[in-house]
């Protein structure tokens, strides 16, 4: 009897530990080799617009911000605040965005805001809310629909993708990061609360929009 129960001891234990290392790995905590595009022979395409006029490129600009962005440990939680901009410390994945675009030269809220109320049909709105809009995640897939670089959403296509790179799922968004898995496949800088900030996780959910921030307002299709 006691071997029975020493017995099932351990396969309790064995249990326990498949159980932790099942959720470390789906959730990007265990240790692995992280590849840059050198790796696989993919050249970053800069830019040639310098927004904001510091000697980096857009797209450099836009990695950067939603790098340091996720270095501060953003707290998450979804609340709706009275001047549109979060003040309290917690944020939501529509966060990182805004903050990127604005390390680059961009003021996203007033885009987003002049295009809602300039064609408020495009975006399915019956109430304009600026205090609000621009943090939605529907709302900025019609923006980038209409105005910037539209991509593959395959992310085994990995030369497609780069650093500076916004992907869109139905639910969710996120910055493309420029390191990638053994794969090719890149890596995602976003703001769940529940993974990693910037981690393997690109393909987790279903991809339905991959934007590169050439801004053309010229192009409303």
């Amino acid at each position: 009897m006691e071997k029975f129960l020493r017995f099932g001891n351990i396969i309790v234990l064995v249990l326990i530990l498949v159980l932790v290392f099942i959720a470390l790995d789906h959730f990007n905590y265990l240790p692995s080799k992280i590849f840059n595009d050198s790796d696989f022979d993919i050249e970053f395409i800069k830019s040639e617009n310098d927004t904001d006029d510091d000697g980096v490129d857009d797209y450099t600009d836009i990695l950067n911000g939603a790098r340091e962005f996720v270095e501060q440990e953003p707290k998450y939680k979804s609340a709706y605040y009275s001047d549109g901009y979060p003040d309290d410390g917690y944020y939501v994945c529509t966060d990182v965005i805004w903050y990127a675009l604005q390390e680059a030269g961009y003021d996203f809220k007033t885009l987003i805001d002049e295009d809602i109320r300039n064609n408020k049909e495009d975006y399915d709105i019956d109430i304009q809310d600026t205090n609000i809009d621009f943090r939605r995640v529907r709302n900025i897939k019609v923006f980038l629909d209409k105005y910037t670089e539209k991509l593959t959403t395959d992310a085994k296509d990995v030369s497609a993708w780069q650093g500076g790179d916004i992907v869109v799922y139905e639910d969710h968004i996120g910055i493309v990061s420029d390191k990638r898995n053994g794969d090719g496949i890149s890596y995602i800088i976003h703001h769940d609360g529940h993974h990693k900030y910037e981690e393997d996780g690109l393909t987790r959910k279903k991809i339905i929009g991959h934007y590169r921030f050439n801004l053309n307002m010229e192009n409303d299709s």
